[in-house]
């Protein structure tokens, strides 16, 4: 079956000027048209409306290449990884991907992969080359450590921070990306960044969360935007960008919801159910806001939206410090080094303790996968058995705020069930 069109738009600095060219796939062969220059009148847009008019003629069968139709210079075969990295990255802004996510390709192409492989045309990176980029990062890596050492004996501070094997991961997984695209595009045979022999070994990173147990000493540790924050995310699982971008239009009280309408997947946009704890915080903050539909539900004192390191810094943080001290006072354990996507975890865990099904939570989530859903549920099962008389009351008190209904009493799982057992033998 013949590939069907596609193509992109391609620029390059001549001598002559800016040359804006086509590069396309047509009956089964890879094409290159060039248009014309600058000097011309031709120009990004209208190389696009051309792009588009000839994908539409081939997708018709009518296109027909030029009788001189030049034959792709060397360079534009086997271009280098700076040129097509940087068309590969544009391309990628034009399809709308996440803000967040093109900044992650940036770090790894400015700062890392660009200085190494820049001038390397694609066919020169093979396995060998990849090796040799990973050996320089590790080289790099014990210079900066050594420097901080040195620093350190004098008493002075080092700012420079070095790459984990899990960071150089990271970078080699954006490589592979890159490459995987020019495999597409049929520049290179194979992908040599592909694989898990590319990869070095990496400590598996922990990943605590806020235990039922230390739940509402969290909550009660903030107050005002700041405790509606945590509450939301602690009582529905949002993404913390999500939460953020939450504006009150997005709030329905009538119906106990919100409506996530922009998130990193297609499952991410769905209907959340609130809990009634948490349905009463909004109706609060609502009331004594009175904002318009359009308001941030976490907003700034000017009405505009939160910046989450900031939000980690003079929200998160002071809150985790000042419920260490309750938690300290009751004898349960402080809550570890948490981030605010921790609290989904937290979320998985209390609709777990309070007996709902699996698939729900995954769909309230918005989890595309729902195995990380079922991993956390197997570890919240039995917690409640396993603890003292302290701490299981903290732990009913946070059950009884997740609740999706009115009883304020807590019944653990293994009373409810106790409980369907006697009625079921009458």
């Amino acid at each position: 079956m013949a590939r069907p069109p596609s193509g992109q738009v391609v620029l390059r600095e001549t001598q002559q000027g800016r040359i804006y060219a086509l590069r396309f796939h047509a009956y089964g062969r890879r094409r290159y048209l060039t248009l014309g220059s600058a000097d011309d009148g031709w120009t990004k847009q209208r190389a696009e409306d051309e792009l588009a008019n000839v994908l539409a003629d081939v997708r018709r069968g009518i296109w027909k290449p030029p009788l001189l139709e030049p034959e792709q210079q060397p360079q534009l075969e086997d271009p280098s990884f700076h040129q097509y990295a940087s068309e590969w990255l544009a391309q990628r802004e034009h399809e709308g991907l996440a803000q967040k996510t093109i900044v992650a390709f940036r770090w790894s192409l400015i700062n890392h992969l660009l200085p190494f492989f820049a001038e390397h045309r694609l066919t020169q990176i093979t396995p060998r080359e990849i090796k040799r980029y990973t050996q320089a990062k590790l080289a790099e890596r014990n210079a900066i450590e050594q420097a901080r050492a040195d620093a350190h004996a004098k008493g002075e501070r080092l700012h420079q921070r070095s790459l984990s094997n899990a960071s150089i991961n990271h970078t080699l997984r954006h490589l592979a990306q890159i490459l995987e695209a020019a495999v597409d595009d049929e520049l290179i045979p194979t992908n040599p960044a592909s694989g898990s022999r590319r990869r070095l070994k990496a400590a598996k990173p922990a990943r605590p969360w806020v235990e039922p147990e230390q739940l509402i000493a969290l909550l009660n540790a903030a107050e005002g935007t700041a405790r509606l924050l945590l509450a939301i995310l602690a009582g529905t699982g949002l993404r913390i960008g999500e939460a953020l971008a939450l504006r009150w239009q997005h709030v329905d009280l009538g119906t106990r919801s919100l409506h996530i309408t922009d998130a990193k997947t297609a499952k991410g946009i769905r209907e959340v159910h609130l809990t009634p704890a948490l349905h009463r915080e909004l109706a609060d903050a609502r009331t004594a806001r009175a904002p318009q539909p359009s308001d941030f539900v976490i907003t700034t004192a000017t009405g505009h939206k939160h910046n989450p390191s900031n939000l980690r810094r003079d929200v998160l943080a002071p809150a985790v410090e000042a419920a260490n001290l309750e938690l300290a006072k009751l004898g349960i354990a402080p809550i570890g080094h948490i981030t605010f996507h921790s609290l989904r975890r937290t979320y998985a865990s209390l609709r777990c303790a309070c007996g709902d099904d699996v698939r729900y939570t995954a769909d309230q989530l918005g989890h595309e996968d729902p195995r990380f859903t079922l991993k956390v549920y197997a570890q919240a099962a039995k917690r409640r058995d396993r603890l003292n008389t302290t701490h299981r009351r903290a732990y009913d008190a946070a059950l009884a705020w997740a609740r999706m209904t009115n009883n304020n009493t807590a019944i653990p799982p293994t009373a409810r069930a106790s409980r369907r057992r006697r009625n079921a033998s009458r």
